[in-house]
Formats: C-alpha cells, sequence, structure tokens
C-alpha cells in the first residue's frame, strides 16, 4: 500500500509560538482525530516540527491512493476550521519502518 509524507502547514510561519486558546483548542481535536489512526498503525509516525523559519505538522501515512489519504485529511479538525491550514502530500517511494514495538502514550514536546 503507498505510503505519503503529510506536511500540515498552519495559518502563520509563527503558528506553533503564539497560537490563540482557540487555535489551540483546533489543534487539541486535530490530535484526537489523528490519534485513533496511529493506534491502527495507517498513521506510521506524526508531530510538530520545531523549524525555524516556521513550524508545522507532518505524518506519515499509509493510504490505498491520494484520493483517500485527501479524504483522511478532509475530515481533520483543523482543515475544517477553516482557519487556513492546508496539507502538502508528497508520495514516497519506498519505506522502511523499524518493527513494531508496544504502543506508548502520544506525547507533546514544549520547548
Amino acid at each position: 500500500m503507498p505510503h505519503f509524507l503529510c506536511k500540515l502547514v498552519p495559518p502563520r510561519p509563527t503558528f506553533i509560538s503564539d497560537m490563540s486558546p482557540e487555535e489551540a483548542l483546533v489543534m487539541r481535536r486535530h490530535r484526537e482525530y489523528w490519534t485513533p489512526h496511529v493506534e491502527k498503525g495507517v498513521v506510521i509516525a506524526m508531530g510538530p516540527v520545531d523549524d525555524p523559519s516556521g513550524g508545522y505538522g507532518v505524518a506519515i501515512v499509509e493510504a490505498h491512493s491520494q484520493a483517500a489519504l485527501e479524504a483522511m485529511q478532509a475530515g481533520d479538525p483543523a482543515i475544517a476550521s477553516g482557519r487556513g491550514f492546508v496539507y502538502a502530500n508528497f508520495p514516497m517511494l519506498g519505506i522502511a519502518v523499524r518493527p513494531s514495538l508496544p504502543l506508548s502514550p502520544i506525547t507533546s514536546v514544549t520547548p
């Protein structure tokens, strides 16, 4: 099955450091939306990236097709919020994944 590198671009480069309480709620719902996909193994990895030129989210997702991936993304509360988030998706030509380990809770790291 194909894999995709997905980049969730926020509405502004400073989003990670200056999101409003309402935007933080959107991001909490975004994480809650994708967590079951991680638990099922559809999402191989996901999380925020602290890029000095502007943070963003990244995920590696297994999907039957680009259309199936985009359908999952359309249900993402970040996209549905209408706040200017967009996905950039890149098909992966191959993937190597470490052997499955016991699941640990998803954590977020705050600088």
